[in-house]
């Protein structure tokens, strides 16, 4: 799971944050083990070239978009079946946001993603099918509106609803 702000673990190291799921599902890696897994880890979230010289820094010296991404590298690390992303740019500046979209245009090569935004413009430039929920009012909930390919939710919607979300009339 990738939250909606970067949450690297304070007192680990860069390093320990991408072997965290690991060691806490009590894996045992030799040295070289969790070094390969580290590089690869960081290389599937596209922030190896930038940290490999300071492995041993502190996850929260980074930048808000590399926090990010060693949360992502830190998921991916588990090889997970899905990888579960809260609103991942909601709290990134513009080149950070488009740094992350380009990751995940990548990563779902590999990984099944499930994305939360409210982004519209976001859900059209990362998705292959898109999902639009509604609730009546706070404390009720949610429903499943439509779901159906992103050019279809964008381009033609069955439902009024979705159509006038997608458009801007309600939201």
């Amino acid at each position: 799971m990738v939250f909606q702000r970067p949450n690297p673990f304070p007192t680990m190291s860069i390093a320990d944050n991408v072997l965290a799921g690991k060691r806490l599902n009590s894996k045992r890696l030799s040295k070289t083990e969790g070094a390969e897994l580290v590089e690869e880890s960081l290389r599937g979230a596209n922030l190896w070239n930038e940290v490999k010289d300071r492995l041993d820094k502190p996850g929260s010296s980074l930048s808000g978009g590399q926090q990010q991404r060693l949360c992502i590298a830190r998921a991916i690390a588990v090889s997970p079946d899905v990888l579960l992303m809260d609103e991942p740019c909601s709290a990134l500046d513009p080149i950070s946001t488009l740094a992350i979209e380009e990751l995940m245009l990548d990563l779902k090569r590999t990984y099944n993603i499930v994305i939360v935004t409210h982004n519209m413009q976001q859900a059209a430039r990362v998705s292959d099918r898109t999902g639009f929920f509604t609730i009546e009012g706070t404390g009720k909930p949610g429903k499943l509106i439509e779901m159906a390919t992103t050019e279809k939710i964008f381009a033609n919607p069955a439902m009024q609803a979705t159509q006038d979300y997608v458009t801007g009339r309600f939201g």
